[in-house]
């Protein structure tokens, strides 16, 4: 799916402008969930991509092919909906219960999972460097979980860490989610119809879930889970273009503003400010996805020349 703004970018800038839109919209997203406040994830996940059918199937039903799968996308689909699902809920969870930045930092993780993943799915096999690039990321993973076995006194008790622990788990989810989605738009599938299968998948698959934990809400929460499943909508369009316009490898990198956009938004209307230790894992983390970036480019340049 192409924004006729953004038509005459070429792939890789059409790209970043859609990363930068998708990042700025699951920074709002971050936002809302938090100000939803207390009520269960599963809620708040249902309501995220409740908003996200009603809005995929009116641009499904305008479109000229209107609800139509490719041949050969279903199970690419079905594995993209069941890890994305999956990676919404520990991502909901985490936003809730900790730091936000420190949350959607560890989620941001997802493009080094997706690097692993794709070796095994799309064959697109990772040389030294990036497996280093990778074990860096983990590093800065670790500085900004802070598991008090490592810092002493410093580092977060075991209950802090659960919740930036299935960030983490989240950040994997995402990665394997984000390689089935280009898997399945290389072969052709829109972008719009990837949304609308992952949107329905999930809110059927915590219907059981909603049932055993439903907690009445206010008129509200309401409003912010609304907006959040706007946000969400918008952030899984532009970010489902961004992956089918270009590899993730070479324009992963811009993914991590989310991760500005987010500590800004919590600054000024939660009045959050991550630690030194999680801003030192955040340069880390960022760092070698800079470095990954930038060493992806020139070998692409090199292999043009």
């Amino acid at each position: 799916m192409t924004i006729k703004l953004f038509e005459r970018l070429s792939p890789r800038k059409r790209g970043i402008v859609y990363l930068l839109l998708s990042s700025f919209s699951f920074a709002c997203m971050a936002l809302f969930i938090n100000l939803a406040g207390d009520m269960p994830v599963f809620q708040k996940a249902f309501f995220r991509n409740l908003v996200a059918i009603v809005m995929s199937y009116i641009m499904l039903a305008r479109s000229p092919e209107k609800f139509k799968i490719k041949k050969g996308s279903m199970p690419g689909l079905l594995m993209r909906a069941s890890f994305g699902t999956i990676g919404v809920i520990a991502n909901f969870y985490a936003i809730s219960h900790t730091n936000m930045s420190d949350a959607m930092m560890l989620n941001k993780l997802s493009p080094f999972f997706a690097v692993l993943t794709s070796i095994i799915v799309l064959k697109e096999a990772a040389d030294g460097f990036q497996w280093a690039a990778i074990l860096v990321a983990i590093v800065g993973a670790v500085f900004v979980v802070k598991p008090s076995f490592l810092f002493g006194a410093i580092g977060v008790t075991n209950d802090s860490v659960f919740p930036l622990a299935i960030a983490l788990i989240g950040g994997i989810c995402a990665g394997i989610a984000y390689t089935f989605l280009r898997k399945v738009t290389l072969k052709g599938e829109r972008g719009i119809v990837v949304v609308a299968f992952f949107s329905t998948f999930s809110c059927l698959a915590l219907v059981p879930f909603i049932i055993f934990t439903y907690q009445p809400i206010t008129l509200l929460q309401f409003f912010y889970c609304v907006m959040t499943g706007v946000s969400a909508c918008f952030g899984q369009i532009f970010i489902t273009s961004a992956y089918a316009a270009c590899p993730a490898k070479e324009i992963s990198i811009y993914d991590y503003s989310t991760v500005i956009f987010t500590a800004l938004l919590g600054l000024i209307f939660l009045g959050e400010f991550p630690d030194w230790i999680s801003i030192v894992g955040y340069a880390i983390i960022i760092g070698a996805s800079v470095m990954n970036y930038l060493y992806n480019n020139n070998h692409l340049r090199f292999k043009k020349s």
